[in-house]
């Protein structure tokens, strides 16, 4: 049998009639090797573990700071972070996630807001020293836009600091191939945006930002970011 799936791969026809098929079934098994990862590990996904993205974010802000957690979620970054900072916000849009995170995850030094991010008006809240954006920029249409919104609106306490984790479109060869293709190549649907590191370091030069330091890990881009005075605004 496997010879014969071999012999018929090698023909051209039949590799060609395949290959949308395959390539479409492995990012279907992609999201599903999610759902039951996360059913066998008490309804956690396992990347929160291996990533080890929380980790990042706690190490790169200090103790007196007051954060922004944009697209925070069920509040799992604002509680982790007020352990630490001394007052977080966490913006969410989704109303159904902003009544879970009260519900679980609410402290003393955390308020949770109920808003879009892109049209919240920021002159409302604390000074704030550093704000964080973990996979919440690619879900955004005009980020460029929103992230000037941000810098200007904000009241800063000293530099104007930005932490962000976002998916890189070059993380494999398998997705550049299925864009490519014009197969379905995102991790999700309602990205705007997957990046490679030249897209993201002019995208935040456009809006004023400069990335400090960054690596790269898992096909995700980290980056620790200030805004530059030099740059065009």
């Amino acid at each position: 049998m496997k010879r014969l799936i071999k012999l018929l791969i090698k023909k051209p026809l039949f590799a060609r009639a395949m290959q949308n098929f395959v390539l479409n079934l492995h990012s279907k098994t992609y999201i599903l090797s999610g759902l039951i990862s996360s059913t066998l590990n008490n309804g956690i996904h396992p990347k929160h573990r291996i990533l080890k993205y929380k980790e990042w974010f706690l190490d790169n802000i200090q103790k007196d700071w007051v954060v922004l957690d944009v697209g925070c979620n069920t509040g799992m970054m604002p509680e982790l972070m007020s352990k630490k900072a001394r007052f977080v916000y966490g913006i969410e849009i989704d109303e159904k996630l902003i009544k879970e995170a009260r519900k679980n995850r609410q402290r003393d030094n955390v308020e949770f807001i109920l808003a879009d991010a892109t049209t919240f008006d920021y002159s409302q809240i604390k000074a704030i020293d550093c704000v964080t954006l973990s996979n919440v920029l690619e879900h955004i249409d005009a980020r460029v836009d929103f992230l000037k919104k941000l810098i200007k609106q904000i009241k800063w306490n000293d530099k104007k600091r930005f932490l962000i984790r976002v998916p890189m479109v070059d993380r494999d060869w398998i997705t550049i191939y299925k864009k490519e293709l014009g197969l379905e190549y995102r991790l999700d649907r309602t990205h705007f945006v997957e990046y490679t590191y030249e897209q993201f370091e002019k995208e935040l030069n456009q809006a004023g930002i400069r990335i400090v330091n960054y690596h790269i890990r898992f096909g995700e881009i980290y980056a620790v970011c200030e805004v530059d005075p030099s740059l065009p605004d």
